[in-house]
């Protein structure tokens, strides 16, 4: 297992329902064993079904990445927050923990 950099709490309907890692190999995302055992429970994205196992990309995630603001709002949350255009995990912990739908992402102090 690699080390974090960074970490995200990943909410579906204000539910917690796993942990997102920027590690130096790229990224992982993991449910939490408590979400896939509730019923209720539906998967973060198709392309992220339910299981057990970890899913690992050197790249982020194309459903994170695809909550990450575009165009103008873009600029907008990375001059304010004074981000690098490119670092899209950092883009993703701030502008993502009230997006538009029933995904959250929420970061965790280290």
């Amino acid at each position: 297992m690699t080390a974090a950099y960074r970490s995200a709490q990943v909410f579906v309907r204000g539910k917690y329902a796993g942990i997102l890692k920027q590690t130096e190999a790229g990224y992982s995302f993991s449910y939490d064993k408590q979400y896939l055992s509730d019923p209720s429970s539906s998967c973060v994205s198709l392309t992220l079904p339910m299981r057990e196992e970890e899913y690992t990309s050197t790249t982020l995630f194309s459903f994170f990445d695809g909550l990450i603001p575009e165009g103008w709002l873009l600029n907008v949350v990375t001059k304010n927050w004074k981000l690098d255009p490119k670092d899209r995990f950092g883009i993703l912990l701030v502008a993502c923990r009230d997006c538009i739908g029933n995904v959250s992402v929420v970061g965790v102090a280290e």
